[in-house]
């Protein structure tokens, strides 16, 4: 009877996996692996329900039990051999074995001396697609020479960027158009060449913060800075947030922390349009990487297929080397830390460690140390610290929170990175607050999404924190990551 009723919950959690209700899959499956633990299937469809809520330390524990109870799971090709007309097996050969072969042809012709992606597009040799009718781009470029090189000169790009021209590309993009792609090259290589003016911790203080803060960038006239996670290519609600909480001006400004692509199918319109504002409003704009800004990620997740149809392979290769540009967190007052994933496996990182970090010194972040740890980590409920259930990084505890609050003599960290249900939670004795951003997650969660308004109280001169939350709105209907075969949903 007990498998009787696996079985019958095994199909309860197809169901939810099928409809993309990954967290009731994984209840589903724990439920019927509870009552018959001796089937590979189980555990090699709970691994499927992890991976596509990125817990991939469980995925790897999930598909480690299914070969226990299954040697054969052990090699693709035994699987395909044994069911060689199973769709699924079949398209996970060809990934797995597309994504080694690139990794393979990455690694060889890579090196030290390679030409970066902007340096290699050939601006005056473009032009602007004929029927391309909106405002002019002026867009400028010089070579100028590497610092501490005599030999090596980088391509230095910089536009004219007007809101006459945002307001056309939100026009332009509302209606399934793109940018000329001249246009697109520039606006990714301007916005980088302003992002590497900037420090990889951002200094920042409000128009009115009158303390003795030694912030780097002060908000001339901007009274109020907007905090937004997570966004995703989700490119109506993005528009949606400027619609409720207030455009981006002069006088209110907003920090983006993170994973502005994957997952949605409007990806390219969400960069595009950040980094726009950047370029129009470089105080007020201000963005930091998360662990999306990647190119592992982005291989699996869509911003690279979307790219590739949407406009080139080149344009994602200048968008990849414009990450490694992002800083990797923002101090706002003195008072609030703001990354995308959380704190370190270590309890003596200090701010200057962060403002240490040389963020050009790698193609891509390392796999370990405090950058990793920026991008990736996760906060858990009980005290200390465990093993990430993403494989990648930890989870850390309220007192350690707490620790490195008082070590850093800040009120709070703020952080993005997972799915709040109600857009935003307060945790780890209010040390500690998630701020996410996409509502109704890959059109299937339900969340809300949320922004937190900093402003200065007039009365203590504190910095006071505004939490709004907003549900998702109408779109096209297109589904997420609908430019990619790749792995994912």
């Amino acid at each position: 009877m007990s498998k009787e009723q696996a079985l019958k919950l095994k199909e309860e959690g197809n169901a939810f996996l099928k409809h993309n209700n990954f967290d009731q899959a994984v209840e589903a499956y724990t439920q019927a692996i509870a009552l018959d633990n001796t089937s590979a299937v189980l555990y090699l469809n709970r691994a499927q329900a992890h991976i596509k809520l990125e817990n991939y330390g469980l995925t790897i524990a999930d598909a480690t039990s299914a070969i226990e109870r299954d040697p054969d799971y052990r090699d693709l090709k035994l699987v395909l051999a044994r069911s060689p007309g199973d769709v699924a097996s079949k398209k996970l050969d060809r990934e797995v074995t597309k994504i080694l072969r690139q990794q393979a042809f990455s690694d060889a012709i890579l090196g030290e001396d390679e030409k970066g992606a902007i340096d290699l597009v050939d601006f005056d040799a473009m032009t602007v697609e004929a029927t391309y009718d909106g405002p002019a781009l002026e867009i400028r470029t010089e070579w100028i020479d590497v610092v501490n090189s005599s030999h090596k000169k980088t391509r230095k790009v910089s536009v004219e960027m007007t809101r006459e021209y945002i307001d056309n590309m939100v026009q332009r993009f509302k209606g399934g158009k793109q940018l000329p792609k001249k246009h697109a090259y520039a606006i990714v290589a301007a916005a980088n060449e302003v992002l590497k003016g900037e420090a990889s911790l951002v200094e920042i203080a409000l128009a009115t913060d009158t303390r003795d803060k030694s912030a780097s960038h002060r908000l001339a006239r901007a009274h109020t800075l907007s905090v937004c996670g997570d966004t995703h290519g989700q490119f109506y609600d993005v528009l949606n947030i400027f619609e409720q909480f207030g455009a981006i001006s002069e006088t209110h400004a907003y920090l983006f922390n993170g994973d502005f692509v994957d997952r949605g199918s409007w990806s390219c319109e969400v960069a595009l349009l950040l980094y726009a504002y950047k370029l129009l409003y470089p105080t007020q704009v201000y963005l930091n990487r998360g662990n999306h800004e990647t190119d592992d990620m982005n291989e699996v997740y869509g911003f690279k297929d979307e790219c590739k149809v949407k406009y080139s392979e080149k344009l994602y290769k200048v968008f990849s080397e414009s990450f490694n540009s992002l800083p990797f967190a923002a101090l706002i007052g003195g008072d609030y830390l703001i990354m995308h994933g959380g704190l370190f496996s270590r309890d003596n990182v200090t701010l200057d460690h962060i403002r240490k970090i040389d963020r050009f010194r790698y193609k891509q972040p390392p796999k370990e140390g405090i950058e990793m740890e920026l991008l990736w980590t996760d906060p858990q409920v009980p005290n200390g610290r465990a093993p990430s259930k993403r494989g990648i990084g930890m989870q850390f505890g309220p007192d350690i929170t707490e620790r490195f609050c008082l070590t850093n003599k800040l009120k709070a960290v703020i952080r993005s990175h997972e799915v709040r249900m109600g857009g935003y939670e307060i945790e780890h004795n209010g040390r500690l607050i998630t701020v996410f951003s996409a509502p109704n997650y890959c059109d299937s969660q339900g969340n809300l999404g949320s922004v937190i308004d900093m402003t200065m109280d007039e009365v203590d001169g504190e910095i006071e924190l505004k939490y709004n939350t907003f549900t998702a709105v109408a779109h096209p209907d297109i589904a997420p990551m609908a430019y990619t075969n790749r792995m994912g949903f």
